[in-house]
């Protein structure tokens, strides 16, 4: 992954591998993350996103080499956590609980906790502190959720899927809450959704995963200097060709076509229609098109689930 930081990064991931029974999760996959940065881990369902995280987060034993914060999640799992914060689209809290004994219970059991931040953020929502888990809403949860997690002064946050089922309203809230009181230059973001657009202009980064390969790996700085979307009638669509300009990916609009160019001068491209840099979900279909092309169609992904932990 590109970047500028003189850093050491925060994820080395090298050669990763993860087999179950005849189905390949995880097939080579390489990169790095660091700090500072907010990276989005795009794919499908049974693509490998959750085979990658639970390895991460020391959850499952992924051969190659993976190093996250310097140590090896699973022999080191303990010092991890104490580094790293995850939320998932379901957050894992006792629904018998009081808001402040969830409080008084993070506050005794996480040394990095923050109860005065914490307080903090749940000022700024509707919860009441004496309220029990169980009678909040899905979104009331999430935000409680995040108010523990954003008052623990963690290195790595790893979000899966964080704001699933939530209305747009406190999508948006999450995420503003996250770049307003969480995110600074020494933490660093890993997040999965099926809601790229949403989150489009937070990333710095994006890793695209499919089928248990790593598609691609860039800063969306080189992602606008790479790529080019070029919108053109069909009689620009035919000129395009015959100027011997390929895209590697096209897509019929109306009245015309849209083309995705990879390393084209945008100046050329700008003389046959409109340009513009794709969106992630634009780019996401046009790099697994073309990476699956000529590619054998693997096993369907097993059902796995995050409690499976020995594997």
């Amino acid at each position: 992954m590109n970047t500028t930081t003189n850093h050491a990064a925060i994820i080395k991931a090298q050669g990763l591998h993860k087999q179950y029974g005849d189905f390949k999760a995880l097939n080579d996959v390489s990169f790095r993350i660091f700090p500072g940065r907010i990276v989005g881990l795009i794919g499908p369902n049974g693509a490998g996103k959750t085979s990658l995280l639970k390895g991460i987060l020391g959850l499952s034993t992924l051969d190659g080499e993976l190093s996250v914060l310097g140590l090896k999640p699973m022999k080191e799992r303990t010092k991890l956590l104490e580094q790293v914060s995850f939320i998932a689209d379901t957050a894992i809290l006792p629904s018998w609980l009081k808001v402040h004994q969830a409080i008084d219970y993070v506050a005794g059991v996480h040394p990095k906790f923050n109860r005065e931040k914490a307080q903090a953020f749940l000022a700024k929502t509707t919860i009441n502190p004496k309220s029990r888990i169980k009678a909040l809403s899905k979104g009331m949860v999430t935000q409680l959720h995040l108010a523990l997690v954003m008052a623990i002064d963690s290195k790595l946050l790893v979000l899966d899927e964080p704001t699933l089922g939530l209305d747009i309203m406190y999508r948006k809230q999450f995420y503003s809450s996250l770049l307003e009181d969480y995110f600074d230059e020494q933490k660093t973001i890993l997040i999965t959704t099926h809601q790229v657009e949403e989150i489009e202009n937070l990333l710095t980064d994006v890793l695209f995963i499919d089928r248990g390969h790593l598609v691609l790996d860039s800063s969306m700085d080189d992602i606008s200097q790479r790529f080019s979307q070029l919108s053109v009638s069909t009689e620009g669509r035919q000129k395009v060709l015959e100027a011997g300009l390929r895209p590697i990916y096209e897509e019929a609009r109306l009245g015309g076509a849209s083309l995705l160019f990879e390393g084209v001068d945008p100046e050329t491209l700008a003389a046959f229609g409109k340009i513009h840099t794709p969106s992630i979900a634009d780019l996401f279909v046009a790099k697994v098109s073309t990476a699956n092309e000529g590619r054998p169609q693997e096993n369907q992904a097993p059902n796995i689930q995050w409690k499976e932990t020995g594997q």
